[in-house]
């Protein structure tokens, strides 16, 4: 299989001084692997963004270096972006041994159609999006496929242990663990207060009725206790009125 193909200079300019490097369309990478010293390179960032959009992050990439005879194998291990609009700013590169196994994360790629997610009120959980596996840099697959189409019934799942893989690559995870499965959608519904209609044709919620009753009883209960209190006062006045006719007479 012919690799990807990129080509870069070793670089000087480090630290916050790499802005300059950007501003003319180059950007920083480190290259690092075992037994080896990290290295400053740069590339063009045009080349380098095709190359990134093409190859995926377990590609295997042939680097050719200025003034070096033989191209090094390397993966792709960090791509960093600006925050707000997305420019490439900086790429780490790792150079791998062919002759030995790597452990790395492959994204699981979700093929067919489960005839049970067609169902009303039916879902299909993806649990998962990449298995960690460990193989020769050679032979680590770009993505790993699962069919969902076997998905037929709610309740049912693809579990790790039905992944199907090469030979040539092993699954680290948990055999048991769940890859996707069909369940039924839940849906939650808010309680809705009872409303009464009132002889005059106003609705009432569910307890407003109570509370207009007690403090239309406790208005009536006032009102009681001033007219009460002020029949005493009266009646002493009818009295004196009374009395002082008869003092006159005397």
């Amino acid at each position: 299989m012919k690799q990807d193909e990129l080509k870069v200079n070793t670089r000087e300019i480090k630290g916050k001084k790499v802005k300059s490097l950007r501003r003319e369309g180059i950007i920083p990478i480190n290259l690092y692997g075992p037994d080896m010293d990290s290295i400053s390179l740069q590339a063009e960032t045009d080349a380098l963004r095709r190359l990134i959009n093409k190859a995926g992050r377990n590609a295997l990439i042939s680097l050719k270096i200025e003034g070096d005879k033989k191209a090094k194998q390397v993966m792709l291990r960090d791509v960093q972006r600006d925050a707000l609009n997305g420019k490439l700013l900086h790429v780490d590169l790792f150079q791998v041994d062919m002759s030995h196994k790597l452990r790395v994360d492959v994204p699981i790629l979700f093929v067919g159609v489960s005839p049970a997610a067609k169902g009303k009120g039916v879902m299909l959980i993806e649990n998962l999006a990449s298995l960690h596996v460990e193989a020769l840099p050679a032979d680590i697959p770009q993505h790993i496929e699962v069919d969902v189409s076997v998905l037929v019934a709610v309740g049912q799942a693809i579990h790790v242990r039905d992944v199907k893989t090469s030979e040539k690559v092993a699954v680290i995870n948990d055999p048991d663990q769940i890859v996707a499965k069909i369940m039924e959608a839940k849906i939650e519904v808010e309680p809705v207060a009872a409303v009464e209609v009132t002889e005059e044709g106003e609705e009432v919620a569910e307890g407003e009725e109570a509370a207009e009753g007690e403090e239309a009883a406790e208005g009536k209960g006032k009102e009681a206790k001033k007219e009460g209190a002020g029949e005493p006062a009266k009646a002493e006045a009818k009295g004196k009125a009374k009395a002082e006719p008869e003092q006159k007479k005397r």
